[in-house]
């Protein structure tokens, strides 16, 4: 189990992680309304005693090189103990919507950069969480040819710097044949209220075991 008393537990990200904390509106202390806050609520209730502290930090729209550019002010100057991340769909995104193309290799230097800075400078445990996507609408279906090299990037880079991998493209791979793919993620990117339901139980599984 890698949580003990009085740990800050910091999520970085993209849209998914955001999930509104930055909306005037947000009164759920900057956490947003998906999977980090139903974490952090699960956990804050399961473990009052451990006084676990929670920050979100994720912002819509990123990519691995946003990521590495606010490093510093959003995550290193925070001091966390557990770092989670979830990074690569905008990645691939951008490159079918805009023509920015995000280079596998330059994904996977940049992920590992990020990485290393978070366990040098803060001795944080990271929690790294894979990308993931369902075929919905069709066209996504195309994006895998961009997606599967990232995400594999993404688990050797876990291999690497985390004991913790959460393979969140197979847990909704697993999913849509319970419930239709929309059940799950609508636009084959963004989760739906079970959709981050989903990812919270598979953090909390694999981080409390």
């Amino acid at each position: 189990m890698l949580l003990k008393s009085s740990q800050h537990v910091l999520f970085y990200g993209d849209s998914i992680t955001d999930s509104g904390r930055r909306a005037e509106k947000d009164n759920n202390g900057g956490m947003g309304h998906g999977y980090p806050a139903l974490i952090a609520s699960a956990l804050s209730g399961k473990c009052p005693e451990l006084n676990l502290r929670f920050t979100n930090q994720g912002i819509s729209g990123d990519r691995i090189y946003d990521l590495e550019s606010r490093l510093q002010t959003d995550v290193i100057d925070k001091a966390p103990n557990i770092v989670s991340i979830m990074i690569g769909i905008n990645d691939t995104w951008r490159r079918y919507d805009s023509n920015r193309v995000s280079p596998i290799k330059d994904f996977y230097e940049s992920y590992r950069r990020i990485c290393a800075a978070i366990v040098e400078k803060t001795g944080a445990a990271l929690v790294i969480c894979e990308p993931f996507l369902l075929p919905i609408p069709e066209n996504r279906r195309a994006w895998r040819e961009d997606l599967d090299p990232r995400i594999t990037a993404v688990r050797e880079i876990a291999r690497e710097f985390s004991k913790v991998l959460i393979p969140l493209d197979g847990l909704f791979a697993a999913a849509a044949c319970r419930r239709e793919l929309a059940y799950w993620l609508p636009d084959g990117v963004h989760p739906s209220p079970a959709g981050h339901e989903l990812i919270a139980k598979a953090w909390i599984e694999a981080v409390c075991q």
